[in-house]
């Protein structure tokens, strides 16, 4: 019998020993699309869950030739089975327009989703990520916000459902933690911003930016005092690798944004001074809970995780603002092609 020897013909491929197989879930949405792209940089095996509710594949699209991607359509509401070393949980609506859309599986996606994951992580001892939000705060009466503030939340009110669902995901990860020893890591994340946000999503620099380059009247609710402060995305990325990268005792709650804040109407100015628009102001009334004021305290980032933003605001805006031009003017060729 001859003998062939198939390495020649089937290279076996080089390996490389750093590399992790890391699950993201919500890994078409704004931020989860820019995670999965920064852990294919650094060389790991990245697969992407997602239901596409609000995810877009057109965020995955340059990522979709590395062999080292994989895209799963799924619903975190139901159980998975795979393979994997770490888990970072993104999976939920993030802006109010969207979750708001049927609460119902906005905390299931939440508090289902986060029991799935941590069930997941269980089995396989992998460290988890909870993508946690500013949110849990409700409409602090504590300024700026620490990670010890317990919050002051409507539990019945119309942002209840990401509110709420948030907090019980975090008190889940917390008894997995306690009770199972399980390796988890929790991040509070502030308002953020960048290319990959959905043009529709109802969050305020994607509103603002889509109407001032419509030329349309920027809307601002309530009287445009209330604070928020903007991280843009790669800053909020380079927090959450950290983070999981972090030794075991760092654990979290851990609050990820920008502490520079300011007002709705500032941020407006900004936006209608960049794009050189005309747009003009008008007000509507306040939605029910909406905050007052938003601004984390990121002590524990930089002292725990060495960690702080560096993109500033205009710089941020100045790419967002490009992407979205981007996607008026690629919309505006599809509609004359057609």
């Amino acid at each position: 019998m001859n003998e062939r020897h198939f390495t020649q013909e089937f290279p076996v491929p080089e390996l490389d020993l750093n590399a992790k197989r890391i699950l993201v879930t919500g890994g078409a949405g704004f931020l989860g699309s820019h995670l999965c792209a920064a852990l294919l940089k650094q060389g790991h095996e990245v697969l992407c869950v997602d239901n596409f509710f609000t995810g877009r594949r057109a965020n995955l699209r340059h990522m979709l030739a590395n062999p080292r991607f994989e895209v799963m359509r799924h619903d975190v509401t139901f159980p998975l089975y795979v393979e994997v070393d770490e888990i970072y949980n993104l999976a939920c609506p993030a802006s109010p327009f969207h979750y708001q859309h049927d609460p119902v599986q906005t905390t299931k996606t939440s508090v289902h989703g986060a029991i799935n994951m941590l069930g997941l992580a269980k089995r396989l001892n992998a460290k988890i990520l909870q993508a946690s939000t500013s949110e849990v705060y409700g409409d602090p009466t504590v300024h700026p916000q620490t990670e010890d503030y317990w919050g002051n939340v409507n539990p019945i009110g119309h942002r209840s459902c990401y509110d709420e669902g948030k907090r019980c995901a975090e008190t889940l990860f917390f008894d997995y933690y306690r009770q199972h020893g399980l390796p988890i890591k929790v991040a509070r994340i502030f308002n953020t911003y960048g290319p990959n946000m959905h043009p529709d999503d109802g969050r305020v620099v994607s509103n603002f930016i889509m109407q001032a380059l419509a030329g349309k009247p920027i809307t601002i609710y309530g009287d445009g005092s209330q604070t928020r402060s903007f991280c843009f995305a790669s800053d909020l990325i380079d927090g959450l690798i950290r983070l999981m990268n972090s030794g075991p005792d760092v654990v979290g709650p851990i609050n990820l944004g920008n502490p520079v804040e300011l007002s709705i109407c500032e941020l407006a100015e900004t936006v209608i001074r960049m794009t050189g628009s005309a747009s003009q102001l008008v007000y509507k009334p306040l939605p029910q809970d909406d905050p007052i004021q938003r601004q984390p305290d990121i002590t524990r980032a930089q002292e725990q995780l060495g960690w702080g933003p560096e993109v500033t605001l205009e710089t941020g805006l100045e790419a967002t603002i490009a992407y979205f031009e981007n996607i008026i003017a690629t919309t505006q060729r599809t509609v004359t092609e057609k």
